[in-house]
């Protein structure tokens, strides 16, 4: 069991590293239960701290070309591995997710699902199909639904359930990918899948060059599109979840929709400057969630959708 002063000192350190990585993410989660919120600080601490160990950055910033690829990856196993058996490791974003794996019966599975996209950046790897696409999405953000919707209370069992709240991180992912093509060129990162490159005569193209911002943008809006698609899938998910889960999850929702919106809207001028949100605009989003999970939501099939590999 874990004390309360080494709990309260994780839960502070997790609370630091989400206020200054993700202001988005943050600014939702007040909207949680206090237990909710906790827990869903001590998982982000741990999402953060992999994708900074795997890019070479300081949380979500300046991401760089490492010259180790291979055994920065492998550490992330082995302490996540450890985080798992219950072992304190001496490092607050593994210490943070032994405590939340342990409190809300995360499954290792899907936090080797999330490692696993990690490995993919590692290796340079770039997708060649929307397939491709879609479950490098499901690891780096998709993953990250699932242990968020068991860190809601939503059962193993729910599969339904657990493919929508997958579905809300694809969609983020997707509203990312759009926001970031020019950003990710730039460190040598591409995530438009070969296949849409080469219908655009863009297939070896340097993404960063400005004269190539017209193909972008019609990029994007695809990547806009499917986001939309995914999202609608998601609110079916976060009409099953309590009042307070269900408001933070559409607050999600609606932010970082309006970034794959933004994208979309601004054509070639979409990469000028890095799209974000004011607090009042986050909180103009957080107010219309709010009406949202007031009402009902007729059910939808997720016909069409990526699903994701089933998992114990």
């Amino acid at each position: 069991m874990i004390g309360q002063e080494e709990r309260a000192r994780l839960v502070q350190g997790a609370l630091e590293s989400i206020s200054a990585g993700s202001k988005s993410f943050r600014f939702a989660s007040q909207l949680f239960d206090l237990p909710t919120r906790e827990r869903s600080w001590l998982l982000y601490s741990w999402c953060r701290a992999c994708d900074d160990i795997t890019d070479g950055q300081t949380l979500g910033h300046d991401a760089e070309r490492v010259a180790d690829p291979a055994a920065r990856i492998a550490f992330l196993k082995d302490r996540t591995a450890a985080a798992f058996a219950g072992e304190d490791t001496g490092l607050v974003p593994f210490d943070a997710l032994r405590v939340v794996a342990a409190d809300c019966a995360i499954p290792p599975a899907i936090a080797a699902d999330h490692l696993a996209g990690f490995e993919r950046d590692a290796a340079g790897w770039r997708p060649t199909t929307t397939e491709d696409l879609l479950s490098y999405c499901y690891q780096v953000a998709g993953a990250v639904g699932v242990m968020m919707a068991h860190v809601m209370g939503v059962p193993a069992s729910d599969e339904d359930t657990l493919h929508r709240a997958a579905d809300l991180g694809i969609a983020f992912q997707l509203a990312n990918i759009a926001r970031d093509i020019v950003e990710d060129a730039r460190v040598g990162r591409v995530y438009l899948p070969t296949e849409w490159l080469e219908a655009e005569g863009l297939a070896g193209a340097d993404l960063a060059d400005p004269k190539h911002r017209r193909a972008l943008a019609r990029l994007a809006h695809r990547l806009s599109d499917m986001a939309d698609d995914y999202r609608r899938s998601a609110r079916i998910g976060a009409a099953r979840l309590p009042f307070r889960s269900r408001w933070a999850v559409l607050s999600a929702s609606g932010i970082y929709g309006e970034i794959a919106t933004r994208a979309a809207a601004l054509g070639p001028h979409a990469w000028d400057n890095r799209i974000s949100t004011s607090k009042a605009e986050k909180a103009a989003l957080v107010a219309e969630a709010f009406r949202e999970a007031l009402w009902p939501v007729r059910p939808v099939p997720r016909s069409g959708l990526w699903t994701r590999p089933s998992r114990p």
